[in-house]
């Protein structure tokens, strides 16, 4: 029988992200994991992953900051198309602008704005377990995720929204184009759903 190797998964550092638990999702869930900075070493990674903790603007100006890492992601993602996953605040990267403390240009991978969440007469940040309800019949398995968020992923294309959550208002959990995928929550904190989740991306990570 033969032996399988693991995916290469490069886990972003730049210094905004919940790098050890969600390094240790990711091995359980069959990776080998290298948390890098570098953009060689992201470039030979076969899939990336990039957290996120805080802010819009602070989270795209660290990573901005490091020499060379926004042009590597470009090139890995966007032009060799290898399957990447934002989480959190990294899913909100992915969108054009973020409108948190002023308006910030994001990646723009996925057309939308990061703005935050309305939801009268609950608290946020919204924080805690709540449901996660596919689309459409679209690969993703329904059931309860760990958030913790202020903000909230608008996408200009519906067709880019794979999963939604509700607090106060209905906001999207998952977005997801060709091989990019991003999560408002935790996988890492998810417990059986974020593993879940973190193994299908692992055998995939595409969307069809």
């Amino acid at each position: 029988m033969p032996i399988t190797v693991p995916d290469t998964v490069a886990l972003i550092d730049y210094g905004a992200g919940n790098l050890r638990s969600a390094s240790r999702a990711l091995a359980a869930a069959g990776a080998d994991v290298h948390i890098t900075s570098a953009p060689d070493e992201l470039l030979a990674a076969d899939r990336i992953v990039l957290p996120g903790v805080g802010a819009f603007a602070q989270c795209i100006t660290a990573l901005r900051a490091i020499d060379g890492l926004e042009d590597a992601l470009h090139e890995a993602v966007i032009e060799r198309r290898r399957p990447f996953l934002g989480i959190c605040v990294g899913m909100q990267l992915l969108a054009s602008e973020g409108h948190e403390h002023g308006v910030h240009q994001g990646l723009g991978w996925i057309e939308g704005r990061v703005v935050r969440i309305e939801a009268p007469g609950l608290k946020v940040p919204h924080m805690g377990w709540n449901l996660v309800t596919p689309t459409r019949d679209n690969g993703v398995e329904e059931g309860d995720a760990y958030f913790v968020h202020s903000y909230v992923f608008e996408a200009a294309s519906p067709e880019d929204v794979r999963a939604t959550s509700d607090h106060g208002q209905v906001f999207a959990a998952i977005i997801g184009r060709a091989n990019i995928t991003g999560v408002q929550f935790h996988p890492e904190k998810s417990q059986a759903y974020g593993q879940g989740f973190l193994k299908h991306w692992l055998e995939d990570g595409r969307w069809h």
